[in-house]
């Protein structure tokens, strides 16, 4: 994340994409050692670590704003500290204010709330969820070791974080619910992202017309009291078993 690498990133992006600016330009994971990607423990090192320092690449992100390149700028799979890291640096040294971070956010893993929830609403710092569905998990498709023809988890093994033990019996529960209220899981499970007051999108994914529909029709669904109430009680006993 380099003065020289972001410039010349942005403008081999612009040229791809054949136009003059992005809308939003997000720091895909911090230059740091740090827990994302569901890494659990903070990886302390007393060493120094050989990273861009982020006045740097602030510094770069103002270049390209100032340039009209960027409009607005974000970051992703990031941590409170990195976020509030971000926002002090912003507000100290008159650099671009992080307008939303890119995090992973589902019912298997709400691990956002405990402390970026605060930051996402005090901040104005909005979620751009990613892996709603969970990989599909979520979806019910993959119950009891399915793997269908052509689906994600089917084609590639590698994407284990949301296949572990904890993590399918939680996934098992929430279908459940979904069905016993005949509601779509898929739809659910979209549907209580979109519910969340810190929530500023939720990147859904589709590889069909049929899924993308489904998933769009979950803009509409509003989960009832009951729906929420098991869904919490769920998330207590079994609380983000897929982080």
């Amino acid at each position: 994340l380099t003065r020289e690498h972001l410039h010349q990133a942005i403008d081999e992006s612009l040229t791809r994409l054949q136009t003059d600016y992005v809308d939003l330009y997000q720091l895909h994971w911090p230059d740091r050692k740090t827990n994302f990607f569901g890494k659990l423990g903070y990886p302390y090192d007393e060493e120094e670590e050989d990273t861009t320092p982020l006045e740097e690449t602030l510094a770069a992100l103002k270049e390209l704003v100032d340039a009209g390149k960027v409009r607005a700028i974000g970051l992703s799979n990031d941590t409170p500290w990195g976020v509030m890291r971000a926002l002090h640096l912003a507000e100290t040294l008159d650099l671009p204010r992080v307008a939303s971070v890119q995090n992973p956010y589902n019912l298997l893993n709400r691990s956002f709330e405990v402390g970026l929830a605060e930051i996402a609403h005090r901040e104005r710092v909005g979620l751009l969820a990613y892996s709603p569905l969970a990989f599909g998990v979520l979806s019910g498709k993959y119950l009891e070791g399915a793997r269908p023809r052509g689906a994600r988890l089917t084609l590639f093994e590698r994407f284990q974080r949301y296949t572990n033990p904890q993590a399918e019996a939680a996934a098992a529960e929430y279908v459940k619910i979904a069905r016993d209220a005949g509601v779509d899981p898929a739809q659910m499970a979209l549907a209580f992202v979109n519910s969340r007051p810190f929530l500023t999108s939720n990147i859904i994914g589709a590889t069909s017309m049929e899924q993308l529909e489904s998933n769009l029709e979950s803009e509409s669904l509003r989960l009832d009291h009951d729906v929420l109430e098991a869904i919490e009680a769920i998330h207590q006993r079994q609380p983000n078993p897929a982080p």
